[in-house]
């Protein structure tokens, strides 16, 4: 049979194969039977493009060189998102094995021209993902970058949600937000590899020289939870190889990830100030860097000083509050506090233990003894402010 014979008995039984090769599809792939049928329409448009076109480049194989790409025009987007590379390489191959049975018997020319316009089928399928994936990534890069800016600027709206559940964040409780700066040569794939194998979900934020990393603890459909999980510290130690030089700040930890921005203000706050700490941890917390924030102006760390150390000792005594305030006063001595309060040094050292169980810090510390003076510095001048804006008493008139 001469090729225009044969091109004619293809175009005449090209019908009758895609009606067979959605049988077969029906018969041997699960995932196609279950499919919806506006779906499966879509799929035998494909199958079908296929075939004509298979037709075409053999009527003229150097005019359409790449007229296989154009089988997934038919496709509405919709199907690239639900029928995997996989499932279209197992209906292309369908699709060349009922064609393949059909050709029996007609030469092989015509068989070995089938094989090779498979593969090219196979490279054109390939493309078509691969370009909708990078695509896909790109989008992803872009909506990552709006939602941890978002979380920086404090400005979250009622689509911060949806955007992040779009993402595929599988972060679930507590969230903190970790600073730094970006190194030279930046493997975002290494992050991410890194945060799955500590069992973390992970936002990456580049902003020019700074780095923002938001953390949360990831649970994975079909995985078991660990319940010795790694606190942040931890995972913000294993995850500091991956900043430039400088210093890396770890935000407090809040309560799900539209909270992130309490965290991150911390974060940012105390990376600013982080070098006034000359030998500052990496990473550090931004809890630690409390008296460098209050001095730079940072609202927040004035507040969480006053909330955490001040308010605490006043409500609990007025001893230990005095007591603290003599033995900071005094350069961490006891016997010259002892002196000083008149009582005896084992008393000192009693309720130097208690203020460290009521607000968590412990004056002996020289560090924390910064800590704890600056709050109460600041919770003195927060209350005469509060004795200075409180009305005069009014006269009851005789």
């Amino acid at each position: 049979m001469d090729k225009a014979a044969t091109l004619a008995w293809l175009r005449r039984i090209s019908g009758d194969i895609a009606s067979v090769t959605i049988k077969r599809l029906e018969d041997t792939l699960p995932w196609y039977a279950d499919m919806p049928p506006a779906r499966r329409s879509a799929v035998g448009l494909v199958a079908q493009a296929g075939i004509t076109s298979f037709i075409q480049w053999y009527d003229d194989p150097t005019s359409t060189p790449w007229i296989a790409a154009d089988i997934f025009a038919a496709a509405p987007r919709e199907l690239l998102r639900s029928v995997s590379l996989q499932q279209t390489l197992q209906l292309i191959r369908v699709t060349v094995e009922v064609t393949e049975e059909r050709v029996a018997g007609k030469g092989d020319l015509l068989r070995e021209a089938i094989l090779l316009y498979s593969r090219d089928v196979a490279f054109a399928a390939a493309d078509v993902y691969a370009r909708a994936a990078e695509a896909r990534g790109l989008w992803d890069a872009r909506l990552e970058a709006l939602v941890v800016d978002s979380i920086l600027t404090g400005e979250a709206d009622e689509e911060l949600p949806s955007r992040i559940a779009a993402l595929g964040w599988h972060g679930h409780g507590e969230v903190a937000v970790l600073v730094g700066t970006t190194p030279a040569q930046f493997d975002v794939d290494q992050v991410r590899r890194t945060a799955r194998k500590l069992a973390v979900d992970v936002l990456i934020g580049v902003q020019g020289s700074r780095l923002v990393l938001v953390l949360g603890r990831a649970r994975i459909a079909g995985q078991e939870r660990d319940d010795e999980e790694l606190g942040f510290l931890e995972i913000a130690s294993r995850l500091e190889p991956s900043f430039g030089p400088g210093y890396v700040v770890l935000g407090p930890a809040v309560a799900a990830l539209v909270d992130a921005s309490q965290s991150a203000r911390a974060a940012l706050a105390g990376f600013a100030v982080a070098r006034a700490w000359r030998n500052a941890p990496r990473p550090v917390e931004a809890d630690d860097l409390l008296p460098e924030r209050a001095l730079a102006g940072d609202p927040l760390a004035k507040q969480t000083l006053i909330e955490r150390i001040h308010r605490p000792l006043q409500a609990h005594s007025t001893d230990l509050l005095t007591t603290l305030w003599s033995y900071l006063d005094n350069g961490r001595s006891l016997e010259a506090t002892a002196r000083e309060l008149f009582v005896h040094p084992n008393t000192v050292r009693y309720r130097l233990k208690r203020v460290s169980e009521v607000i968590g810090w412990d004056a002996t510390g020289p560090r924390e003894a910064l800590i704890l003076q600056t709050a109460l510095i600041l919770g003195s001048i927060g209350t005469t402010d509060q004795l200075r804006r409180r009305p005069p008493a009014r006269r009851i008139a005789r």
